[in-house]
C-alpha cells in the first residue's frame, strides 16, 4: 500500500547556503525538520522521509540552457569565476563552493516526489526545501539557481500527465515557472502575489495571461501591500480554486512561500501562520477534489526563520500526512530550547498566531458579492475578467 506522504529531507539540504548575512538562511530548513520531528510528524507510519542526490546535467538541461548549467558548475568549482550575465555572483545569488550540487539536490528532491506521486508510491509529496520559483531557463534570479518546480512539472508531462496545475502563494510573483511554461497549454500557472509596483520581481500583472499557444494558462493576481488573512484568502478562493476546478489537472503542484507573513522582513503583507495553514489545507482539499489527491507541495520564500517558516511548513507537512496540527498546539520545549541555543531567541510558544479572542481565520466568499470600492476585490476582478471567460467561467458568479 502506498504511504500517505513522502517528504524530502536530510541535512545535506542545508548546503544551499549563500552566506551568513543572506536572507535565505539554511537554518530555516533545519528548524522546520526539527519541529516536524518534535511534533511527531516524521514518526508517523504513513510518512516516509527521503533524501536525494544531485540531479545530473541531462536532467537539468531539460529546463535550463546547457550554457547556464555549465556556468553554475564553473562557479561551484571557483566562485570567483561567477558570471553576472547568468545572474551568478550577484547580491541576490552569490556564488559559493558547491552551489551546483546543492541546487541540483533540491531539483532532484522535487522531481523525486513528483515521480512518487505520479507512480502511486505515495499520495502526497512534500519538499519544503524546494519551491525555487524565480530561476529562469538561462539565469539565476531571486535566490533561486535551478527551478526545481519547472523540472518536476516537466518530469510529470514527460511521463504521461496531460495537464498540471501550479498554484503559487508566495508573496513574490512566480515568474520563473510562468515564463518556462508561457507557451505550454498543458500547464496552468496561478500566482497570487504582492503587486510588482511594490515588490520584486516587478512582474505578474492580471493581463499577463500566457503565450499565443496557451492563452489563459498564465494567471496573475497582483494584490496590494498590507493584505491580511481575510483579503488574501478571499483572493485565493475567488481565483485559484475555480480555475483549477475548470482546468481539471492530473496533478496539483503548489508552492507555499511563507513570506506573506506579517513578520517577514522582505515584503509587505500581514498574513498569519493561521492564514497560511488555512491556504495549505484548502489546496490539499482541492487536490482531493480535482485530481484524486495527487498533490506535490513545495516550500519557497520565507525569511522570518524562527517564528514563521518552521511552523508554516510543519503545518504543511502535517496536512500532507493527513494528521493536521491544531494552531493551539504548544510548540515543544525541546525545540524551543534548541532555538534558544542556536539563535538566542525564545521561539514561538504556539503553532498559531491568533488567540482565542481573535477567533478563527475568517474570509468572505466571493459568492457574497463583489465590492468595487474594495482594493482587494478590484485586484481579484481584474484577474477574473482577464482569464475566467477563457476557461468558460463567469466573471461574477463562478
Amino acid at each position: 500500500m502506498p504511504r500517505q506522504a513522502r517528504v524530502v529531507w536530510d541535512t545535506a539540504f542545508t548546503r544551499y547556503d549563500f552566506g551568513p548575512t543572506h536572507p535565505m538562511a539554511p537554518i530555516r530548513l533545519d528548524l522546520t525538520a526539527r519541529l516536524c520531528a518534535a511534533l511527531g510528524v516524521f514518526d508517523n507510519d504513513e510518512v516516509e522521509v527521503v533524501g536525494a542526490e544531485p540531479a545530473g546535467d541531462e536532467v537539468l538541461c531539460r529546463v535550463h540552457d546547457p550554457a547556464y548549467v555549465a556556468a553554475v558548475r564553473a562557479a561551484s568549482d571557483d566562485p570567483s569565476s561567477a558570471d553576472p550575465a547568468f545572474g551568478l555572483g550577484t547580491e541576490d545569488d552569490p556564488a559559493y563552493p558547491g552551489i551546483h550540487e546543492a541546487s541540483a539536490r533540491i531539483a532532484s528532491g522535487t522531481i523525486a516526489v513528483c515521480r512518487a506521486v505520479w507512480s502511486g508510491e505515495t499520495a502526497h509529496g512534500v519538499n519544503f526545501c524546494g519551491g525555487l520559483h524565480h530561476a529562469m531557463r538561462d539565469r539565476a534570479s531571486g535566490f533561486c539557481i535551478y527551478n526545481d518546480i519547472a523540472l518536476g512539472i516537466d518530469w510529470l508531462l514527460d511521463h504521461g500527465a496531460r495537464r498540471v496545475a501550479y498554484v503559487d502563494v508566495d508573496v513574490h510573483h512566480g515568474d520563473g515557472v510562468e515564463r518556462i511554461f508561457w507557451d505550454d497549454p498543458r500547464v496552468l500557472t496561478v500566482s497570487l502575489h504582492e503587486t510588482g509596483r511594490a515588490l520584486f520581481p516587478g512582474t505578474g500583472w492580471p493581463t499577463d495571461i500566457g503565450g499565443v499557444d496557451a492563452t489563459g494558462m498564465a494567471v496573475n493576481v497582483a494584490l496590494p501591500p498590507g493584505l491580511g488573512d481575510a483579503g488574501w484568502l478571499r483572493a485565493l478562493h475567488a481565483t485559484a480554486m475555480p480555475l483549477v476546478r475548470a482546468f481539471k489537472p492530473d496533478v496539483l503542484v503548489t508552492q507555499h512561500g511563507c513570506d506573506t507573513h506579517v513578520e517577514d522582513p522582505l515584503a509587505h503583507f500581514a498574513v498569519t501562520v493561521d492564514g497560511q495553514r488555512s491556504a495549505a489545507d484548502a489546496l490539499h482539499r482541492l487536490a482531493h477534489e480535482v485530481c484524486a489527491g495527487k498533490w506535490v507541495a513545495l516550500g519557497g520564500g520565507g525569511y522570518e526563520v524562527v517564528n514563521v517558516v518552521p511552523r508554516t511548513w510543519t503545518h504543511l507537512t502535517a496536512i500532507a500526512a493527513h494528521t493536521p496540527i491544531k494552531v493551539a498546539t504548544p510548540v515543544p520545549e525541546m525545540w524551543r530550547d534548541h532555538v534558544r541555543q542556536v539563535t538566542g531567541r525564545p521561539g514561538p510558544a504556539w503553532m498559531g498566531d491568533l488567540t482565542p479572542a481573535d477567533g478563527p481565520v475568517w474570509w468572505r466568499s466571493w459568492d457574497m458579492g463583489y465590492n468595487p470600492g474594495d482594493v482587494v476585490d478590484r485586484a481579484v476582478m481584474a484577474t477574473r475578467q482577464a482569464v475566467f471567460p477563457l476557461h468558460g467561467l463567469d466573471v461574477y458568479f463562478d
